[in-house]
């Protein structure tokens, strides 16, 4: 419950101020929303399978987003940054769809 009023107080406190991204930050800004989701569907997947531990999903959560900022800002040092991007986001996508597919068959059977 608390999670959920964290979240609604969130989203009215961003749209009443507008918060701007940094032009800095931006490029990190996707990656380390993909690899939020990922941390969050798998804390899901845990959670339905009774094996959740708030300990690790905090930790997969922090080190998910850091190693994917830290590879997207390494690429950006070679000039392979778009690439790298990319390969981020179809891996971390191909995990999230993993866990989705795994909710799926935990809630409804199929």
């Amino acid at each position: 419950m608390i999670g959920i009023a964290a979240l609604v107080v969130g989203i009215v406190l961003g749209l009443v101020f507008h918060p701007s991204v940094p032009d800095v930050i931006q490029p990190y800004l996707p990656i380390a929303v993909v690899a939020a989701l990922d941390a969050v569907f798998g804390g899901l997947r845990a959670y339905l399978e009774r094996i959740f531990d708030s300990k690790v999903f905090v930790i997969s959560f922090v080190f998910n987003v850091l190693v994917a900022a830290i590879i997207v800002f390494v690429g950006d040092q070679l000039g392979v940054g778009t690439q790298l991007s990319t390969a981020i986001i179809v891996v971390l996508g191909i995990r999230i769809f993993g866990n989705a597919a795994a909710l799926r068959r935990r809630l409804f059977g199929a």
